[in-house]
């Protein structure tokens, strides 16, 4: 049988480790820096533990184990014949791939409250596995990087992890954009055009603007039996000024005696004005009114970041989540959280060409080998004296010719090869090649080790 990938799963080559993990080392280093501690959880859930949390598109690409053994015993014959898969999938199965690290996160704090030290200020880097249609940027199987915090309701943790946003992607070197929104102004709006039992299908329509434009949000809305009257009321949502504390403020005019959508109006305008006051460039952090985030958890701020100048979907994103841990029993567990799109991040910088030379790991040292088992002897010795210092070294396992060694150092990217023979091990001296520079040295043995 020809070996293949699972569809939407990728192998990732020594370079693309590497780079990865420069990604993964700068954040986890801001991580750390703002206060936030690591966690990880089990790759798997319950399934009862994911279901019913991110929507009932969300639910849909949630990938399901099957049950041990022989998962039809329990199988019900009439659901069977009819095909009825939501009660089937009960019956057949009890665990599921992690769809986030969110609600993972929410299950360990309800089950671990009277432990943690709250505010508890976690981060977690792990993957996630998702049933969608793979594409450019989009995969099955990708990593999530999130620093959630939960135990405060103040709204200088939002501020903070727009700052976190803003720090981590500009040590990355990265030019971003942070859209920010909040659920509040959504489930104002709702209500402005007469629609709050329809919120859900509301936003779900209006996050996928950037994808199907106006006319097709108008197209859904209307789909969902949406009214065209209530449909005329939010088409001011399609024409915003550039001047996010203006649009604040005709929303504040419309929501008069809209107390939810005020609400919204004013932590926002918190969020945006102290995140001025701290520097931050507005043309960088834009108020997006049509931004929704399609998770049903979140209850106040939303954020998404894009990358500047690169066609790409957004590269991280998050919100508040006051009501999460309420689904395992635990009330008053105020959140709030954000997530780096590992994946995305790096297509970004390889796009933009952003990867530093130190972001690929590289062996320094390549040692020839000449077949004397003396001499093989002493190169070994030497190798180890290196590995003692942190440099990278390795010895060519078979006395071949040169020019093989040679096409394997400069396959494998090692920067020199060094030649230990007779007279350099009599001498106490080292003979090098830079394969970079096409220089041959030779010096003391001192001078080599430094």
């Amino acid at each position: 049988m020809k070996p293949s990938l699972a569809k939407g799963t990728r192998d990732f080559t020594a370079i693309e480790v590497s780079r990865r993990r420069y990604i993964i080392n700068a954040l986890q280093k801001n991580f750390e820096l703002f206060g936030f501690q690591p966690l990880e959880t089990p790759s798997f859930e319950n399934l009862s533990t994911l279901t019913g949390k991110y929507g009932e598109e969300g639910d849909r690409l949630i990938f399901k184990i099957l049950n041990s053994g022989d998962y039809t015993a329990k199988v019900n014959q009439e659901n069977w014949d009819y095909k009825n898969h939501q009660k089937l999938t009960t019956q057949i199965s009890d665990k599921a791939l992690r769809y986030d690290l969110t609600v993972p996160f929410a299950r360990f704090v309800a089950m671990n409250h009277g432990q943690l030290t709250f505010p508890y200020k976690r981060y977690q880097i792990q993957p996630v596995w998702r049933a969608d249609r793979p594409q450019k940027g989009r995969f099955r199987e990708f990593y999530q990087c999130d620093a959630d915090v939960v135990g405060s309701k103040s709204l200088l943790q939002e501020v903070e992890l727009i700052q976190l946003y803003f720090k981590s992607f500009s040590d990355l070197k990265i030019p971003v954009t942070i859209h920010v929104n909040n659920r509040k102004i959504l489930s104002g709006l709702a209500e402005y055009a007469g629609i709050t039992d329809k919120l859900i299908d509301f936003t779900v329509a209006l996050d996928k603007l950037d994808k199907i434009g106006k006319e097709g949000v108008v197209k859904e809305l209307l789909e969902k039996e949406i009214s065209q009257e209530s449909v005329d009321k939010l088409d001011f949502l399609f024409t915003q000024s550039e001047d996010a504390l203006e649009n604040l403020l005709q929303l504040k005019e419309r929501f008069v005696g809209n107390e939810i959508g005020l609400q919204g109006v004013d932590e926002l305008e918190f969020v945006l004005t102290q995140s001025l006051s701290l520097g931050v460039d507005m043309q960088n952090l834009v108020f997006n009114i049509t931004l929704a985030r399609g998770l049903d958890y979140y209850t106040g701020a939303i954020f998404e970041v894009k990358a500047d100048g690169v066609q790409m979907g957004s590269i991280g994103g998050g919100g508040r989540y006051d009501n999460l841990t309420e689904v395992f029993g635990v009330k008053n567990i105020p959140g709030m959280g954000i997530s780096f799109g590992l994946d995305r991040i790096y297509l970004v910088m390889e796009e933009l060409d952003l990867f530093p030379q130190e972001a690929t790991s590289k062996v320094e040292y390549l040692f020839a080998n000449f077949g004397q088992e003396e001499w093989i002897l002493e190169a070994l010795k030497l190798i180890m004296q290196l590995r003692e210092k942190s440099i990278s070294a390795e010895m060519y396992p078979e006395s071949t010719k040169l020019n093989k060694q040679f096409t394997y150092a400069e396959k494998k990217g090692i920067r020199n090869i060094v030649f230990l023979g007779e007279e350099e091990i009599k001498n106490r001296k080292v003979t090098y090649k830079d394969l970079e520079a096409g220089e041959q040295k030779t010096v003391s043995l001192e001078e080599f080790l430094g």
